[in-house]
């Protein structure tokens, strides 16, 4: 579970991003530039890996603090197979 602050953080950071996709979109509707747009994208793709890799440091941090969550094969390799996927 969450912390509120992580909640917080988190929610923060998916608001700047949402920001960021309507900015793309206008930026469609406008006709701007392909260049433009795609380095927006590149930007929006940058900061969900960011909020990825926050969301697994928050998971593995919880995890931690259970003495048997590392003792499990299968809970090391779900967190193996999230981080190749974030």
């Amino acid at each position: 579970m969450l912390s509120l602050e992580a909640r917080q953080d988190l929610l923060r950071r998916l608001r700047k991003i949402e920001g960021q996709t309507q900015g793309i979109q206008r930026m469609v509707e406008e006709g701007r530039e392909c260049v433009d747009i795609l380095n927006q994208l590149a930007s929006v793709r940058a900061a969900t890996r960011r909020v990825s890799m926050e969301l697994m440091r928050y998971h593995l941090m919880a995890c931690l603090s259970k003495p048997d969550c590392l003792n499990s094969e299968q809970v090391v390799d779900d967190m193996l197979n999230l981080l190749t996927r974030a």
